[in-house]
């Protein structure tokens, strides 16, 4: 079996014969540990696959360069505090709601380019994605189109700002379905153009909460936020195309409002909704893809600790019938110990390739 096969087998809990798995390495930590961190990747080529020492350039952070300031596709002005981090928007063009009479969105097929998954969005070349897909294909790999992360609710408050944003939902000011419909079109766009294209799954990611709840009330996702997804993700589930949606943070109450939209693969964190919740809630009904906690045990837990959680979310939320997979962001200040430790207890539990 191939990684595509066990992949889309895991997705239609079809009895997969290892628990898909990525570790990702944030590159702070490659340009801290450097060839050290190779060692590591080359000793667990069941985790990281192929990967030939001195292709990686230690201390190249491109756009995310600490003081960098660029301006995305919408006009968002993205400023950058740290070397190898996410950014954030500190200019919004709706900031003030005259300029939305004047304002053209972006088109995502004008001159062929494409948005690239990344943070702040990056712009390529379809022709080239295109070129991408049938060779994963050809390859034996899974085919995935993705929308920037950030492609509905944070899109909508990097172009009004977040408190802006936070107000509109409570005064609703007619504006902000108009808003949302432009945000909407131009997803749609997107997705329809990778559908064309003959995917097996479309990957996007909205960070919907916080540490322990969601910025708003579910009343208001369910008003405002779920009819635009169900409209994005209606066409992509017509097509048998599975759909992955990454959120942060605390987003229980809306979970199964989101596998109701159409997510059939939904990762989300661990620590912050709960192992017990995300298994009473969502196990055997998404696949869920767990989001490894990247806040308390990764960087400051022993490495014993490690080996305990994954056993742990392992033992809860497995199945041999599938449904379940685990992603893991490894950042600064984790130490080299630790993400050694996280990759032999993947492992340890049967996990392999994601992709």
């Amino acid at each position: 079996m191939d990684a595509r096969e066990n992949f889309l087998r895991a997705a239609d809990m079809d009895e997969p014969e290892w628990i898909p798995c990525s570790v990702v390495i944030s590159q702070p930590l490659w340009s801290k540990y450097r060839e050290r961190m190779e060692d590591i990747v080359l000793s667990h080529p069941r985790i990281f696959g192929d990967y030939e020492r001195g292709s990686r350039d230690f201390d190249d952070f491109g756009v995310r360069r600490a003081g960098n300031r660029i301006t995305d596709e919408w006009g968002c002005v993205w400023a950058f505090l740290v070397d190898g981090l996410q950014g954030q928007v500190v200019e919004h063009p709706l900031e003030d709601w005259e300029a939305l009479e004047s304002y053209e969105p972006p088109d995502p097929l004008s001159l062929g380019i494409l948005p690239r998954e990344g943070f702040p969005p990056s712009v390529g070349d379809f022709k080239e994605a295109l070129m991408k897909v049938e060779k994963n294909k050809k390859e034996g790999k899974l085919a995935v189109g993705s929308c920037p992360h950030g492609f509905m609710f944070q899109r909508l408050y990097y172009l009004r700002g977040f408190s802006n944003l936070m107000r509109d939902f409570i005064e609703e000011p007619p504006q902000l379905r108009t808003l949302i419909s432009m945000v909407v079109d131009y997803n749609l766009k997107l997705i329809r153009r990778w559908l064309e294209v003959g995917i097996d799954l479309l990957s996007c990611g909205d960070d919907l909460g916080m540490q322990d709840r969601m910025p708003i009330r579910p009343s208001t996702f369910r008003k405002y936020l779920f009819p635009a997804y169900r409209e994005m993700f209606t066409p992509v589930r017509e097509e048998g195309v599975h759909i992955r949606l990454h959120s942060d943070g605390h987003i229980m109450e809306i979970a199964e409002d989101l596998i109701e939209a159409g997510v059939t693969i939904l990762n989300l964190q661990d620590l912050v909704n709960g192992v017990k919740m995300i298994k009473k809630r969502l196990k055997g009904k998404v696949c869920i893809d767990l989001d490894i906690d990247r806040q308390r045990i990764i960087p400051f837990g022993r490495p014993r600790d490690i080996e305990r959680h994954v056993r742990h979310v392992v033992s809860e939320l497995s199945s041999p019938d599938g449904g379940f997979m685990i992603t893991v962001g490894v950042y600064p200040p984790t130490p080299i110990e630790n993400i050694e430790a996280l990759c032999g207890a993947l492992e340890e539990m049967g996990c392999g390739p994601k992709f």
